[in-house]
Order: structure tokens, then sequence, then C-alpha cells
């Protein structure tokens, strides 16, 4: 055979039937269906092209050596090698419907693309050779060109291959207009890149196509055209032998589950230091986000000193992010819970050490990370720091307070919306790094007396989207009634929700000592 010789056009073949399998050349004939080779004595098969295109350029057919194609394959696809403005290209013939060239894609040794003729009836790459889905129950669909020849050359031109004219971002566009007919193979396989742009392809791709046909091979490598040059062609015909049946996202059988039923997973639990509250929400969880609430001035952000440092003394790192006060602030606070005093107040730190104080800070300084950012912050940012203290520095608790500062910088937008918005990145956040987050939540003033005068806290106080209940594992209240001469010290802990155990309702008091600064349980009467 001449491989050499110059390609003309596709014809029907007599031999097999089929209608455009016979490649015409020069000097000789190739059926790519049946395989048979004929020699030509100066006349040619009788050719009729619907179409005609103007302004395309003629090649020939020729292995591609530093591909690892052979030119059989070539051939097969009527994959060219030629010249375009004095350069060397590679082109790509496509087809429209009837079986007529009506477009080529060009490649430059730059790895640039351009087009040649009409762009808009092209189909699938390779769609041509399989014109009515063939005998062949299945078909390999590539992200471009020089994949779909790799895939096939390596199965011997045997099984179906096409690829999509423009890659991973307008794969979708093409293959749902071919939709009818890759519908009438049994098995579609994709065989995108393995890189995002490929992966995300995959996805778009199989959720147009027959769910109960589509296929995804996993490649060990980035494309098919990679494992072929570097002599691992086997694997590509085991990634397609092996591919998957495509299963959208989330979505699992019950067959599936058993081990999920059987499999203990160890939460790591560190109980309140409150004992009401321990007992109904049975500790502090990693992969929980909690809702703490109360109205102005009530304690709330006492309680998450409180908490952090408790957590400290556990050896259980924390990440401390108050948007309302400097760093300095928050480290003398939790200094203070350690010393058990007020070390902001002058009168009180001047009898006290540098060495007492730096004793206590040697305490907490290993466990504790914060954030050096006073006021509003960008949501974005925000969860890019968190998602840095848990992953880089292994806070396994955060403590955020407030929602409703970190969406008040947001220059545009209800506050709801921005709420519910921030509520489901952080509810993300937490699942996605395994940390516990306790989350500080203002209150919408109710009707007649105000939260300030102790009134009783529900869920539907809670300021802003539905979703601060919604998307929380928890939400603890805490009630103050600030105007009482004898209890304003005594701050109620209510839990409104518990998807722990269910159990709501107050779970104890906390009582404020004005000289230490500390929040301690007591008794409490219905």
């Amino acid at each position: 055979m001449n491989q050499q010789s110059k390609f003309l056009h596709h014809s029907p073949c007599e031999n097999c039937g089929s209608r455009d399998n016979l490649g015409v050349y020069e000097d000789h004939t190739y059926c790519f269906g049946c395989r048979q080779y004929k020699t030509l004595n100066g006349e040619l098969p009788e050719y009729k092209q619907n179409k005609i295109i103007k302004d395309m350029i003629e090649g020939i057919v020729e292995a591609l050596p530093s591909r690892k194609i052979d030119s059989e394959t070539c051939k097969k696809f009527n994959y060219q090698t030629g010249t375009h403005n004095g350069k060397p290209v590679h082109i790509a013939n496509y087809y429209d419907k009837d079986y007529n060239i009506v477009a080529q894609k060009l490649r430059y040794p730059d790895k640039k693309f351009t087009w040649l003729g009409d762009t808009d009836k092209i189909t699938l790459f390779g769609q041509n050779l399989w014109r009515d889905g063939g005998d062949k129950s299945k078909i390999i669909i590539t992200e471009g060109e020089i994949d779909a020849l790799s895939v096939s050359k390596v199965q011997g031109n045997k099984y179906p291959v096409v690829s999509v004219p423009s890659g991973a971002t307008s794969a979708k566009k093409y293959i749902k207009r071919e939709l009818e007919w890759l519908s009438k193979f049994s098995s579609i396989i994709l065989m995108f890149d393995e890189d995002e742009a490929g992966k995300q392809a995959v996805i778009e791709c199989s959720n147009i196509l027959p769910v109960k046909k589509v296929k995804i091979a996993t490649l060990p490598a980035k494309d098919p055209s990679e494992l072929l040059q570097k002599g691992r062609g086997a694997e590509i015909v085991s990634a397609m032998w092996e591919a998957k049946a495509y299963t959208p996202q989330g979505i699992v059988e019950g067959t599936e589950t058993k081990e999920l039923l059987l499999k203990d997973d160890y939460v790591e639990t560190i109980p309140y230091q409150w004992n009401g509250l321990n007992n109904k929400l049975g500790g502090i969880r990693r992969g929980e986000l909690v809702l703490l609430t109360a109205g102005s001035g009530t304690g709330k952000s006492q309680v998450c000193r409180e908490i952090s440092h408790h957590l400290i003394s556990k050896k259980h790192k924390v990440g401390y992010i108050a948007l309302e006060e400097s760093v300095k602030r928050s480290i003398r606070g939790l200094v203070s819970i350690g010393l058990n005093k007020l070390v902001h107040i002058p009168e009180v730190r001047k009898n006290i050490s540098d060495e007492e104080l730096i004793n206590e800070w040697n305490n907490v300084k290993d466990y504790v990370a914060f954030y050096e950012h006073f006021g509003s912050s960008d949501t974005e940012d925000l969860m890019n720091r968190i998602r840095y203290m848990v992953q880089s520095l292994d806070c396994k608790t955060i403590i955020l307070d407030h929602i409703s500062i970190v969406v008040s910088g947001i220059a545009e937008g209800d506050e709801r919306r921005l709420i519910d918005n921030t509520m489901t990145q952080l509810r993300k956040l937490v699942e996605e790094l395994g940390c516990a987050l306790f989350l500080v939540s203002h209150l919408r003033r109710p009707e007649g007396k105000g939260h300030e005068d102790g009134v009783q806290v529900s869920l539907s106080h809670l300021r802003g989207s539905h979703s601060l209940a919604t998307l929380a594992d928890c939400v603890i209240a805490f009630e103050r009634n600030q105007q009482d001469e004898i209890n304003r010290n005594v701050m109620r802990c209510r839990v409104l929700k518990n998807r722990f155990s269910g159990d709501t309702g107050i779970a104890c008091n906390l009582i404020y000592n004005t000289e230490t600064g500390r929040l301690t349980e007591g008794s409490f009467d219905e």
C-alpha cells in the first residue's frame, strides 16, 4: 500500500455496501470498513459531493511518529498533514450529517488552532465512520482529535471513537446536538482529560446523556495521547473496559450503605464546663455548627471566651475570630479567665506582675490563633482564613463573633439574603473541614419589652435569615434581665434546637462574677 499517495475523497464501497468508508486516493482505494484494497488504473470511482466548501486545503495522510499513531489509523479518520500560510499543520476533516467534508480544523506546531470551511453543520470528529451506530455496542468520546486517534489505534480501530470539536468547554454543546445518534449505542464512554476542565465537562455531558448508557473512563495520565506516547497504550484499553457507570453526585443506592451502617465513626467530643448544658447537648463535637444568641449586652462575648478557654485547657486548639474587638483585647480576655482577674482594668492590672501574666499566657499561646480584623470582613476572605486555621494551624474549633458584622461589609444586598448565603457557606465549610464552629448571632427586638429585660428567647427572634436556625446543629440562647436589681448578673441558658438528642429547654443558670469576670454555673427555679 502506497502510504504517500494523495487522498481525494470518501465514497461508497461496493464490496461491503458502506456509504463512505471507501477512501479514494490517486492510485488506489481502501475501505476502512471491509479493509479491501484496490489499485486503480486511471479510473476513479464515481463521486458526487452535495456541497462544495471553498477555501479548504488538501493534505496527505501519513503516520504521526511523534504521537505513535500509524498511517492506517490516520487514513480511517482522514486525518492529514499539510501546509497553511507557509506553516506545517495537522488537518482534521469534519463531516456533516450527509457525510460531506464541510470544515477543517488546522493545528499549528505552536498548538494554536484555526478553522476553515463551514463549522455550523459539523458533527463529532469521526462520526461519519459510524453512520448508524455501526454494529458495535460501545462508543468512546474523547476531548480532542489526537486523543480519538490514540484510542482507536490501541484497540486496532475496532470500536467507534469520536471526539468533540472544541475541547472540554464546548463538549456539552456538541454532544447535545448528537444525542439522537449517540443514543443508538448501548454504551457511551466518556474519556476526557484528567484535569479540572475535563472533569467538569464529564459531569455536564453525563447529565444530558442516557443515564443507563453513559460510563466514565478514568486515566492514569492527563489524556490518551500522553499514555500512548509513553508506551502505555494497554492502560487506555484497560480504562475503556473498566469504565464505571455514571452516578450523579450525591446519589447513593441502598445496596451501597452496609458499610456505612456498620462503621463506627469516632467523633471527638469534649464536655462543656457547665453540667446543665452538657447534659442537654452531650458535649462539643467536631463537624457541628452551634449558634449562640442573646440580646445586646447580655454577655455573648464572655460566653465565647469561657468556652474557648475551656477547650484550650483541654489542649484543644481554637481559632478565635472576634470581629468587634482587637486581638489584644481577645488575648487579654482569655488570660483574664485563667487568672480569674480582669486584667484590662488598670487597678487590677497594677497588682498583677508581668511574670504572672506571662505564665498564664504560656498556658494559652500554643492553643489559640486569632484573626486580626476589626469590623466587617469579606465573606470569601473570611472562609479562607477559617480554612487556613483548621487545615494549617490544626484548630479544632472556630469561634466566630458575629455573623451580622460579616455581612455588614458587603456594599449591596438584602441582609437576610446575605446571611442566608453566608450560613450556607459556613455549613459547607464545617462539613468539609470537620471542625466545630460556634457562631454568634444577634436577636431582633420583640414587641413590648426587649431582651435586656429578660424576655424569653425563641427561634423566631433570630435576626436575619431562617437559615440561621435551619442550618445550625444546635441553637443556645442566653437570657438576662439587666434591669433586675437582684439578679441582673444571672444569665439563663436555654437550648432552642438540639439536633443531637432533641432535648431542649432551660439547661442552667450562669452567674457573672463582677470581681473575677467569670461565669459559673448556678441553680435555677422554673
